[in-house]
């Protein structure tokens, strides 16, 4: 069925009204009363909802449907994951999903500064605000300036506080954003769909010296988190 563009944006209009004067939590009413209130198609209802859906405006639980907490903004800075939810008020938390050694290739071993072939550590974990899982972080070290990681780094704390208790120090990062859609697999471990809209975040930081620390690979939900950044002229 066709969505007519006018009925879908007066639908959506009375919805976002609806949403905004609700608080977090509360249910936002089913479909079928929804598409009687407006007298539209439920297919027009479920369009609309669907978009409040991708915007993080509301969420399903379980079959109920009900407005979101507010979006977690992240500061685009050499701060890391942890200093920003903790800014907002949120409780940090990860998952550890893979904490491996690999063998970096040309273009890997390339970006971290090491000679290709040479043995990378890999560190893939989901992120978390009061326990709702936002995004999933691959981070890549060389294993020859942070292999003792394997031993003393706790998963479940921050990664840039340990790098910085080695001395090491953040001087700069080149990043780069990009909207993606997830693999199955990256959707089941953000417990979301293929079809969620999601930013990608790919990071390369080096020290004072100029040396690389890190490459980082991050996605994001796209309903979840947001990005803001404090320009200067």
């Amino acid at each position: 069925m066709t969505v007519e563009p006018r009925k879908y944006y007066r639908v959506r209009t009375e919805l976002d009204r609806m949403v905004s004067a609700l608080d977090e939590g509360d249910a936002v009413p089913p479909e079928r009363a929804l598409a009687e209130q407006f007298s539209v198609a439920r297919e027009t209802v479920r369009q609309a909802l669907q978009d409040l859906l991708v915007e993080g405006r509301i969420e399903r639980r379980g079959r109920r449907t009900v407005v979101s907490a507010p979006k977690l903004v992240q500061p685009l800075s050499l701060r890391s994951y942890t200093e920003g939810a903790k800014e907002h008020g949120r409780v940090p938390g990860r998952i550890l999903v893979t904490f491996e050694e690999i063998v970096g290739d040309q273009p890997m071993c390339d970006a971290l500064g090491i000679a290709p072939g040479s043995p990378v550590m890999h560190l893939e974990r989901v992120l978390l605000a009061d326990g709702v899982k936002l995004g999933l972080e691959s981070t890549y070290l060389a294993q020859a300036r942070f292999g003792d990681f394997a031993q003393t780094f706790d998963p479940q704390t921050s990664l840039y506080a340990a790098i910085r208790a080695k001395g090491v120090e953040f001087a700069s990062a080149e990043e780069r954003i990009e909207t993606a859609l997830a693999s199955p697999r990256e959707a089941d471990l953000l417990e979301t769909t293929t079809l969620m809209p999601m930013m990608l975040l790919r990071r390369r930081s080096l020290d004072t010296d100029g040396m690389p620390i890190e490459v980082v690979r991050s996605l994001y939900r796209g309903d979840r988190v947001a990005f803001a950044a404090v320009l200067h002229s």
